[in-house]
């Protein structure tokens, strides 16, 4: 689509840099994250086969972890410029120090006892048919662990919840209210993965992650926690802590007495969110609707390449 009809004028008729914040820019977002991530892919794929790399070469996977990241800077440079965000509303760093304990309690929650369902939706999609994936981790052994946990788990980390938790999240959170906003954006960033097999948790942490921006108005909490998911499974991998299931190689009572620690730590983090006394903001008329219809055309891929995965 044109860039100047990708925002409807109605929206940006404000006077004030946050007056231009609203849910059709949260999912016109989206949906161009979407579509340059596949004109890049698209791309990338011509210059790998021109290259020949191996595609279980480390190039490789460095290449496709990268492909994604590249996305979301150019999505976010392009938003900024077309709808003149500030980045003091979406990207708000100073927040109260209790917020990263919170986060540190729901990150040890979702990792060891959340996690979990990612093994029944496994199971489950099993029945269609579903075979998992071969892994697409770079080597881990030695100094590569360090360049593996930059481009795996921090650009990642940092990409996804700026334009997540923080372009995504404020301008839907502007329109379709705070509440509606954090399950929003926990199903855009499932969406986004396209993996089967962690639709759940992925769905779950999305919501999590944009509760915690939602009440510490910051989105440096939630970079923290999604950096130390992504490199603690990576360690735990490099440190061959992993058993055949995926889980740490724990005895059947020290696996069940983390779950049930982790489990409390989880709920007590949410607990903690839901009695927080800062205030949330109300829904306006028609702004939920805005947000799927501008979202449409990234829901609709993405869709159609979760289906692909899952049968493929």
């Amino acid at each position: 689509m044109a860039q100047k009809d990708f925002i409807p004028e109605s929206e940006g008729s404000g006077t004030t840099q946050n007056s231009m914040l609203g849910a059709a820019t949260a999912g016109g977002t989206f949906s161009l994250l979407v579509l340059l991530y596949m004109v890049i892919i698209l791309i990338a794929s011509f210059i790998i086969a021109a290259a020949g790399l191996d595609s279980s070469s480390d190039a490789y996977k460095y290449i496709n972890y990268l492909l994604s990241p590249i996305a979301i800077v150019i999505t976010i440079f392009i938003i900024f410029r077309l709808r003149r965000q500030d980045g003091k509303v979406v990207f708000h760093a100073a927040c109260h120090p209790k917020y990263y304990v919170i986060g540190l309690l729901m990150i040890f929650g979702l990792m060891f006892s959340v996690s979990y369902s990612n093994s029944a939706s496994i199971e489950f999609f099993k029945l269609f048919g579903y075979v998992e994936p071969e892994s697409s981790v770079p080597t881990l052994t030695g100094w590569n662990l360090l360049p593996a946990i930059i481009v795996v788990a921090l650009i990642p980390a940092v990409c996804e919840e700026c334009v997540f938790r923080g372009i995504i999240y404020a301008n839907a959170e502007g329109g379709a209210g705070s509440v509606a906003s954090i399950f929003l954006c926990g199903l855009l960033f499932s969406l986004y993965h396209g993996s089967p097999a962690q639709t759940v948790y992925q769905f779950i942490c999305g919501c999590c992650f944009a509760f915690l921006v939602m009440r510490s108005g910051s989105i440096l909490p939630s970079i923290t926690i999604h950096f130390l998911n992504n490199a603690l499974i990576l360690i735990f991998e490099a440190a061959d802590l992993f058993d055949e299931t995926g889980y740490l190689a724990l005895s059947s009572g020290a696996s069940t007495a983390l779950i049930i620690v982790s489990a409390l730590c989880f709920v007590g983090a949410i607990v903690w969110l839901i009695l927080d006394k800062k205030p949330v903001k109300k829904k306006k008329q028609g702004e939920t609707g805005k947000f799927f219809i501008w979202a449409a055309f990234g829901i609709v891929v993405m869709v159609v390449i979760w289906i692909v995965n899952l049968v493929a």
